[in-house]
C-alpha cells in the first residue's frame, strides 16, 4: 500500500473513530466494529480489495470517489458498500442506489 493510500486509510480511522466505531488494523485495511456491526475499510481498488465481511467501505479522494463508486457498481460484489470521500477535515459518502444492493 502506497503512501497516498496509508493517508487515506489514517483518515478513514479517524471518520470511523469519530462515528463511534472500535477501529483495529486488518493487514492492508481497517476492521470498524460497532453494535452488531463490523466494516471492513479500505484504499484498495475494489477489482482488488478482499471480499470477507459483509459490509465494506472503500476510501478515496473526492476527485476519485465517483469513479470507485462507478467501479463498484460494475463489478456487482456480493457485499453491502459504500464509498468514502475523504479530504483534509471533510467527508461525504457515495452509497449505491437500493435496487444494485444484493439480497441478505
Amino acid at each position: 500500500m502506497g503512501a497516498v493510500s496509508t493517508s487515506l486509510i489514517q483518515k478513514a480511522r479517524t471518520v470511523f473513530r469519530e462515528l463511534g466505531y472500535e477501529v483495529t488494523d486488518e493487514g492492508d485495511e481497517l476492521r470498524a466494529e460497532r453494535k452488531w456491526r463490523t466494516v471492513y475499510v479500505t484504499a484498495a481498488d475494489p477489482a482488488e480489495a478482499n471480499t470477507h465481511g459483509r459490509l465494506r467501505c472503500f476510501v478515496a479522494r473526492p476527485d476519485r470517489a465517483a469513479d470507485v463508486r462507478d467501479r463498484l457498481l460494475e463489478l456487482e460484489p456480493d457485499y453491502d458498500w459504500a464509498v468514502v470521500a475523504v479530504d483534509e477535515g471533510d467527508s461525504s459518502v457515495l452509497h449505491p442506489s437500493a435496487d444494485v444492493l444484493p439480497a441478505p
